[in-house]
């Protein structure tokens, strides 16, 4: 019984997870090198991440620089950038590219927030999944008598605590975010 609420837990903590890995290349504002994560480079005929290929630093509160291990990979790297759904085309001198940020509008800040909160209610969606998935194992247990009927409303009530538990979570994750973004 504890080992399927263990489960069940692991699962959530996962989903949270990749929710924030999913904010954090939000950009707002503020240079934030998570932005590039998602932006592979042609290297040699294989998709590579940029920054096993370059050192990513920030220079500023709104500026990225990325200086390529060898500078004939350079031009790939900008490439990937522009094709990407970024939306800032690098600036190039010839040793490193940057990334400037630009200062969001008010406009452009509120459809972040809406964008944030439709992300937010996605992963409460997959919260409430993996407890159904929960309670169907529990139900499936007790049908095959490796459960009690008391057995089975416990375990329920724990996962229903759990699912509590991961969204009030997931609601503090997406407010930090719409604050960061909100704030000038």
């Amino acid at each position: 019984m504890k080992l399927v609420t263990k489960e069940y837990e692991n699962k959530m903590k996962k989903s949270l997870t990749v929710y924030e890995n999913e904010l954090s290349a939000i950009r707002a504002g503020r240079a934030n090198p998570a932005v590039l994560d998602k932006i592979s480079v042609d290297y040699y005929g294989a998709p590579t991440a940029i920054n096993q290929i370059a050192t990513i630093r920030v220079s500023d509160a709104r500026t990225i620089a990325i200086q390529p291990f060898k500078a004939s990979d350079l031009r790939a790297i900008e490439k990937a950038i522009n094709a990407s759904d970024l939306g800032m085309p690098p600036q190039n001198d010839g040793k490193m590219l940057r990334l400037i940020f630009p200062q969001l509008t008010e406009e452009r800040r509120r459809d972040l927030t809406k964008q944030i909160d439709k992300m937010g209610e996605e992963a409460k969606v997959a919260l409430r999944n993996i407890r159904r998935e929960a309670n169907d194992k529990c139900k499936e247990m007790k049908k095959n008598k490796e459960m009690t009927e008391d057995e089975q409303k416990v375990s329920e009530k724990s996962i229903q605590e759990l699912t509590d538990k991961y969204t009030k979570e997931l609601d503090k994750i997406t407010a930090a975010k719409n604050k960061e973004i909100l704030t000038i």
